[in-house]
């Protein structure tokens, strides 16, 4: 036992018994907490088993304790036997490091209270029970964690694509049909605009004209040199521009005797109209052709005293009897 700065190796020991015996012999240290903690207690209990105050060191141990270096040297006097006493000075070294031995002691106890945990631990991780984990449709496409933001990205990015595509290909879709609708509507308006101006035209159009425009009459309608003048002569300049009186169809066209060239076009109340005289015919028989429509142009051809045309006007057809022409126009709001 340790009694001040004396070990005595008679109590309780057998002579010579060594101061680390005594160490061992002592209590086992308490459990603690954590590394740290272990080794605070270990250094308390050690220093605790040498000594609790210093001891006094003859002048020879304090030359050789001087000499010892950096570790902490305890002098202490040995007692053995009963009756004889022999000093001996030693140093009892303490390094500033604990022994290893301080260590594993305390390890031991650390050690055993943690395989309880441990060892229960082990015992269900070796249990019969089978572990079990989920698994991902990620990790099954090897898709990584990491990945996962990219992938959840890019399927929203193709998502708003094809709905977006979809939206593009409805609307144009839409726009093409609301452009062909316009295009239609605008189609029906003009073609109606067109019709009613054509409608309006045809309204506004005469129906009989004069055959030369700004003529001047040159002869009448009767007896002329001892014969029938059966029409009137309208004179202008050369090549003036001859229309058809009225609506109608072109029956002859060509040269005819007397006449150097003549047309008769027939109208629709069965009258025919004649024309003659003209340097040049351009129209032919069986075409149609309307009110001031131009036929030929003036001319001098045939039994004629100057520049002019001969107009007469034949009632049911090219055989029917000849009339005075003015009355004819007069009639039809046409005055000379």
């Amino acid at each position: 036992m340790v009694t001040g700065n004396v070990v005595d190796t008679s109590v309780g020991h057998p002579a010579g018994t060594d101061v680390a015996e005594e160490l061992r012999s002592a209590e086992p240290v308490a459990a603690v907490a954590d590394l740290a903690g272990l080794s605070g207690a270990a250094d308390a209990q050690a220093l605790a088993a040498v000594a609790a105050d210093p001891v006094e060191l003859p002048a020879d141990a304090a030359d050789e304790t001087a000499d010892a270096g950096d570790a902490e040297r305890v002098p202490v006097t040995v007692v053995a036997g009963h009756g004889r006493h022999r000093e001996i000075a030693r140093l009892l070294r303490l390094p500033r490091r604990r022994p290893a031995f301080y260590l594993a002691a305390a390890l031991v106890g650390a050690v055993g209270i943690g395989s309880f945990s441990i060892g229960d631990r082990v015992a269900q991780a070796d249990g019969p029970g089978a572990v079990s984990h989920s698994v991902s449709v990620a990790e099954e496409l090897g898709i990584g964690d990491e990945d996962l933001p990219a992938a959840a990205e890019a399927a929203t990015l193709r998502s708003d694509a094809v709905l977006l595509g979809e939206v593009t290909a409805s609307r144009n879709a839409r726009e093409a049909q609301e452009a062909a609708a316009a295009q239609a509507q605008a189609d029906a308006d003009r073609a109606a605009q067109e019709a009613a101006a054509a409608a309006a035209a045809e309204a506004a159009r005469p129906r009989t004209v004069l055959p030369v425009a700004g003529a001047r009459l040159s002869s009448t309608f009767g007896a002329r040199w001892g014969t029938l003048h059966a029409g009137i002569d309208l004179a202008a300049p050369m090549l003036t521009p001859e229309y058809a009186a009225a609506d109608g169809v072109v029956l002859e066209a060509g040269p005819a005797s007397g006449y150097g060239n003549v047309v008769y076009i027939q109208h629709e109340n069965g009258d025919v109209t004649v024309y003659g005289h003209m340097e040049e015919i351009l129209v032919q028989p069986g075409q149609v052709v309307r009110a001031g429509d131009t036929i030929a142009l003036l001319g001098n051809r045939g039994q004629s005293t100057g520049p002019h045309l001969h107009f007469e006007v034949h009632v049911g057809g090219i055989g029917g009897e000849k009339i005075d022409p003015i009355p004819w126009l007069r009639d039809r709001g046409v005055a000379i």
